[in-house]
């Protein structure tokens, strides 16, 4: 992923401020705000791993279940008009709608 650093499952942003002259970035795909920089890559990254580590292990001595991204399920707001199509193309299909939209993202999400 472009723009990305990737430790034990969790997804970094990676950005550059010319002003500051320093990289930086946030824990990207859940609510909590974890953010880190560095001043060049080596310092970024581990800047990166050592804040996910304290945020999972603050979460663990407080006995709080870790947040994880990508949990499976996402809400999506269609029109009304959209929701129907939707919903006869699944039906015309013999699926459920959410089988129906399923198997089009992974299709057009396909490596």
């Amino acid at each position: 992923m472009k723009d990305m650093m990737e430790y034990k499952g969790y997804y970094g942003s990676v950005h550059y401020s010319d002003e500051d002259r320093v990289f930086y970035g946030k824990v990207e795909f859940i609510r909590a705000l974890i953010s880190y920089e560095g001043t060049d890559v080596q310092s970024l990254r581990l800047a990166f791993e050592e804040a996910l580590d304290d945020f999972l292990e603050t979460c663990k001595e407080k006995g709080l279940g870790v947040e994880r991204p990508f949990k499976g399920s996402f809400n999506v707001r269609v029109d009304a008009d959209l929701h129907r199509r939707i919903a006869l193309a699944a039906e015309r299909k013999g699926l459920t709608l959410n089988r129906y939209i399923v198997d089009i993202l992974e299709r057009e999400t396909a490596e």
